[in-house]
C-alpha cells in the first residue's frame, strides 16, 4: 500500500509510507476533498482530514477517548499507553487529576523563568557554529537546545544529554516496511524509562531545585504522584516536548529559506519572529497525527465509525484547509491564524508545552535572526526524519551570511 491514489480513483493513505513523509500535503488535498472520512481496513484506522472536524475532534473528549494513546503503532496504543504518554493517554478524571498535579510542578513561572538561561545555550550552539559560515542546523543548534532546555528544568546532568537525545531520536522513528514501534525504538524506551526511574530515586533521597523534585513535592488536596507517574511524564517531555521543539526549528529554517522574501521580513524585523513560529506551526506543523478511540458509534459524512475504531486527526491537514485559511499551501509570514491553528491540540488535552515550546522557538529563532543577514538550505545532505505523527529534519545543512 502507497500513499498515491489507486486506479479505482480511491486515495490510498499509509501513514508509514517514506514517500508519504516526503511530502504529505499532496494526499491530504484529496483527502478533504474526496475522502473527508477516510478508512484504511488493512491498517485498522479512519482519518479525518478537514479542519472542521479535526477541531471539533479534539474538543469532544467524550466521545473521541485518549484512553489507549496518541498513536497509530499498535505496540503504543491500548490500555497501558498512559506508560509512557502519561495523561495524554487519559480521560476524566484521571487526564484531569494527574495534570492538575503536574501543573503544579511544570507551571508557567518555571518555565519563563528559563528565559535567560535559554538564551544562553542558544548562543552557546549557535556563535561558533555561525561562524563556521556552513554547518548542520539540526545537528549543531536545533537538536541540541531542546533537550537542553529540557534537561536542564528536569536536573539532568550536561554530560548525560548527548545520549538522552540519541535515544529520543531512536523512539520516534520508524523503518520502512515496520508497520509498528520498530525493535530499536522499544529498547531506546525502556532506557530512558529506566535512567528517569534512577533520577526519581535520587531525588527522593535528595530533592533539588529542579521539576522532577518539584513533581515529587506536587500536592493536590493529600493527592500526590506515583512512582510511575512521574517517569511517564518525564518520558513524555523528552520524546513529545524535545523532538516537536526541535522540528518546529528545522521547518522554520527550511521554509523561510524556500521563500526567502519570507525571510525577508523577519531579518528587517525581528519582532515579527512570533509571526515566523505561528506561520510555520500551521504550515507544516511537527506534530501531523493525533490517534483517538471512538467511545460510541460516530455520524461522519454519510459513513459511521464504529466504537472501539481508532480515529486519526491529521493535523497537517487541517492547518492548511483552504475552508478556514486564504491561500492555504502559500508559507506567508504575517497571517493571523492563532485562533484557528490546531498544531497543539485543543479542548481539555491542549498541549500544556505549548508556551515553552513557543518561548524556546522565540528566542532561538530571534538570536538567529540577530546574527544572520540571509542563508541558504542546499538539497544536498537533508534528510527527514521518518515517524508516523512528527515531521521534520534529521539533518538541514545551511549556508549563512552573516551581519
Amino acid at each position: 500500500m502507497s500513499s498515491e491514489v489507486s486506479t479505482a480513483g480511491a486515495v490510498l493513505f499509509n501513514p508509514y509510507d517514506y514517500g508519504f513523509h516526503e511530502d504529505p500535503y499532496p494526499v491530504y488535498r484529496r483527502l478533504r476533498a474526496e475522502a473527508p472520512l477516510y478508512h484504511n481496513p488493512d491498517l485498522g484506522f479512519w482519518a479525518l482530514s478537514r479542519h472542521a472536524d479535526v477541531a471539533a475532534g479534539f474538543r469532544d473528549h467524550a466521545r473521541l477517548s485518549s484512553a489507549n494513546g496518541v498513536s497509530l503503532d499498535p505496540a503504543a496504543y491500548g490500555p497501558h499507553a498512559h506508560l509512557s504518554m502519561s495523561f495524554l493517554a487519559m480521560d476524566d478524571p484521571r487526564h484531569q487529576r494527574l495534570r492538575k498535579l503536574v501543573s503544579r510542578g511544570f507551571t508557567p513561572q518555571r518555565v519563563n523563568e528559563k528565559a535567560d538561561r535559554i538564551s544562553e545555550l542558544t548562543r552557546t550552539h549557535l556563535e561558533p557554529a555561525l561562524a563556521q559560515g556552513n554547518f548542520d542546523w539540526i545537528e549543531r543548534v536545533a537538536g541540541r537546545l531542546p533537550m537542553d532546555v529540557i534537561s536542564e528544568l528536569m536536573g539532568v546532568p550536561a554530560a548525560d544529554r548527548a545520549e538522552l537525545r540519541r535515544l529520543a531520536d531512536l523512539v520516534v522513528h520508524r523503518e520502512e516496511g515496520v508497520l509498528d514501534v520498530p525493535g530499536p525504538a522499544i529498547e531506546a524506551s525502556v532506557r530512558l524509562m529506566g535512567y528517569y526511574a534512577d533520577m526519581l530515586a535520587d531525588r527522593r533521597r535528595t530533592p533539588r531545585d529542579d521539576l522532577t523534585s518539584a513533581l515529587v513535592a506536587a500536592d493536590v488536596d493529600g493527592d500526590r504522584l506515583t512512582d510511575r507517574e512521574i517517569i511517564g511524564f518525564l518520558f513524555l517531555m523528552v520524546v513529545a516536548g524535545n523532538e516537536t521543539t526541535t522540528k518546529l526549528l528545522g521547518n522554520a529554517l527550511y521554509w523561510a529559506a524556500r521563500h526567502p522574501g519570507e525571510y525577508a521580513k523577519v531579518a528587517a524585523d525581528p519582532d515579527r519572529v512570533p509571526e515566523w513560529i505561528e506561520e510555520t506551526l500551521r504550515y507544516d506543523t511537527s506534530s501531523q497525527v493525533i490517534a483517538r478511540t471512538a467511545a460510541v458509534d460516530l455520524d461522519f459524512h454519510g459513513s459511521v465509525v464504529p466504537a472501539g475504531a481508532k480515529v486519526l486527526l491529521l493535523v497537517g491537514s487541517a492547518n492548511r484547509d483552504p475552508e478556514v485559511f486564504d491561500d492555504a499551501d502559500a508559507y506567508r509570514i504575517g497571517r493571523d491564524s492563532t485562533r484557528t491553528l490546531v498544531s497543539f491540540g485543543g479542548g481539555i488535552h491542549f498541549c500544556l508545552g505549548a508556551h515553552l515550546a513557543r518561548l524556546e522557538a522565540r528566542i532561538a529563532l530571534r538570536e538567529f535572526v540577530a546574527r544572520v543577514r540571509e542563508y541558504g538550505v542546499g538539497d544536498a545532505g537533508i534528510e527527514r526524519i521518518h515517524s508516523t505523527n512528527v515531521r521534520g529534519f534529521a539533518a538541514l545543512p545551511i549556508s549563512v551570511s552573516t551581519r
